[in-house]
Protein backbone atom coordinates (compact mmCIF):
# COMPACT_ATOMS: atom_id res chain seq x y z
CA UNK A 1 0.00 0.00 0.00
CA UNK A 2 1.24 3.52 -0.77
CA UNK A 3 2.22 5.77 2.13
CA UNK A 4 -0.95 6.86 3.96
CA UNK A 5 0.29 10.46 4.07
CA UNK A 6 -0.59 10.61 0.37
CA UNK A 7 -4.23 9.70 0.97
CA UNK A 8 -6.79 11.58 3.04
CA UNK A 9 -10.20 9.93 2.53
CA UNK A 10 -11.97 12.75 4.41
CA UNK A 11 -10.92 15.68 2.22
CA UNK A 12 -13.49 16.65 -0.45
CA UNK A 13 -12.55 17.59 -4.01
CA UNK A 14 -11.59 21.23 -4.60
CA UNK A 15 -14.46 21.74 -7.07
CA UNK A 16 -16.02 20.52 -10.30
CA UNK A 17 -13.19 21.44 -12.65
CA UNK A 18 -9.47 21.97 -12.94
CA UNK A 19 -8.53 24.65 -10.43
CA UNK A 20 -5.91 26.29 -12.63
CA UNK A 21 -7.85 26.04 -15.92
CA UNK A 22 -10.90 27.66 -14.34
CA UNK A 23 -8.74 30.39 -12.83
CA UNK A 24 -6.84 31.07 -16.07
CA UNK A 25 -9.59 30.51 -18.66
CA UNK A 26 -8.15 27.20 -19.87
CA UNK A 27 -9.81 23.90 -20.71
CA UNK A 28 -9.29 20.21 -20.04
CA UNK A 29 -9.91 16.80 -21.56
CA UNK A 30 -10.39 14.78 -18.34
CA UNK A 31 -10.11 15.54 -14.64
CA UNK A 32 -7.99 13.99 -11.90
CA UNK A 33 -8.30 14.30 -8.10
CA UNK A 34 -5.37 14.45 -5.68
CA UNK A 35 -5.90 11.88 -2.94
CA UNK A 36 -3.93 13.93 -0.41
CA UNK A 37 -5.59 17.36 -0.66
CA UNK A 38 -8.53 17.05 -3.10
CA UNK A 39 -6.99 19.30 -5.78
CA UNK A 40 -8.77 18.82 -9.09
CA UNK A 41 -6.43 19.10 -12.06
CA UNK A 42 -6.51 18.28 -15.74
CA UNK A 43 -5.09 15.06 -17.20
CA UNK A 44 -1.99 14.37 -19.28
CA UNK A 45 -4.02 14.65 -22.51
CA UNK A 46 -5.02 18.20 -21.59
CA UNK A 47 -2.91 21.11 -22.85
CA UNK A 48 -1.79 22.23 -19.37
CA UNK A 49 -1.52 18.89 -17.52
CA UNK A 50 -2.21 20.51 -14.14
CA UNK A 51 -2.76 17.23 -12.24
CA UNK A 52 0.80 16.03 -12.78
CA UNK A 53 2.22 19.50 -12.13
CA UNK A 54 0.38 19.56 -8.81
CA UNK A 55 1.59 16.05 -7.95
CA UNK A 56 5.22 16.99 -8.51
CA UNK A 57 5.12 20.46 -6.95
CA UNK A 58 3.06 19.47 -3.89
CA UNK A 59 4.68 16.08 -3.41
CA UNK A 60 1.28 14.38 -3.68
CA UNK A 61 1.93 11.51 -6.11
CA UNK A 62 -1.42 9.68 -6.05
CA UNK A 63 -4.49 10.78 -7.99
CA UNK A 64 -7.86 9.27 -8.73
CA UNK A 65 -9.87 9.79 -11.86
CA UNK A 66 -12.64 12.38 -11.42
CA UNK A 67 -14.67 11.09 -14.37
CA UNK A 68 -18.13 9.49 -14.11
CA UNK A 69 -18.06 5.70 -14.30
CA UNK A 70 -14.34 5.44 -13.49
CA UNK A 71 -12.64 4.63 -10.18
CA UNK A 72 -8.96 3.94 -10.92
CA UNK A 73 -5.97 5.53 -9.20
CA UNK A 74 -2.53 6.48 -10.57
CA UNK A 75 0.75 6.83 -8.72
CA UNK A 76 3.06 9.36 -10.39
CA UNK A 77 6.00 8.17 -8.27
CA UNK A 78 5.85 4.67 -9.79
CA UNK A 79 4.01 5.49 -13.03
CA UNK A 80 1.55 2.72 -12.28
CA UNK A 81 -2.18 2.22 -11.93
CA UNK A 82 -3.52 1.34 -8.51
CA UNK A 83 -6.85 -0.22 -7.68
CA UNK A 84 -8.92 -0.54 -4.55
CA UNK A 85 -6.96 -3.62 -3.47
CA UNK A 86 -3.71 -1.65 -3.69
CA UNK A 87 -5.24 0.96 -1.40
CA UNK A 88 -6.96 -1.36 1.09
CA UNK A 89 -10.33 -0.39 -0.37
CA UNK A 90 -9.99 3.31 0.45
CA UNK A 91 -12.89 5.46 -0.73
CA UNK A 92 -12.49 9.20 -0.99
CA UNK A 93 -15.11 11.69 0.23
CA UNK A 94 -17.87 12.47 -2.27
CA UNK A 95 -18.43 13.59 -4.88
CA UNK A 96 -16.44 10.99 -6.81
CA UNK A 97 -16.71 12.66 -10.21
CA UNK A 98 -17.62 15.93 -11.85
CA UNK A 99 -21.34 16.52 -12.56
CA UNK A 100 -22.77 14.23 -15.23
CA UNK A 101 -24.03 17.34 -17.05
CA UNK A 102 -20.52 18.77 -17.38
CA UNK A 103 -19.16 18.23 -20.91
CA UNK A 104 -15.98 16.34 -21.69
CA UNK A 105 -13.80 18.06 -22.67
CA UNK A 106 -14.73 21.18 -20.82
CA UNK A 107 -15.69 23.70 -19.91
CA UNK A 108 -17.65 24.08 -23.13
CA UNK A 109 -17.30 27.87 -23.28
CA UNK A 110 -13.48 27.64 -23.08
CA UNK A 111 -12.89 25.08 -25.85
CA UNK A 112 -11.13 26.46 -28.92
CA UNK A 113 -12.56 25.34 -32.28
CA UNK A 114 -9.43 23.26 -32.96
CA UNK A 115 -9.31 21.61 -29.52
CA UNK A 116 -8.84 18.13 -31.04
CA UNK A 117 -5.56 19.28 -32.58
CA UNK A 118 -4.33 20.44 -29.15
CA UNK A 119 -4.86 17.19 -27.21
CA UNK A 120 -1.66 15.41 -26.14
Amino acid sequence: MPDATYIDPAVPPSGDGCVECLRDGGWWVHLRRCTACGHIGCCESSPSQHASIHAHEAGHPIIQTFEPGESWFWDYSTNAYLDGADLDGVELAPPHHHPDTQPVPGPADALPPNWRDLVH
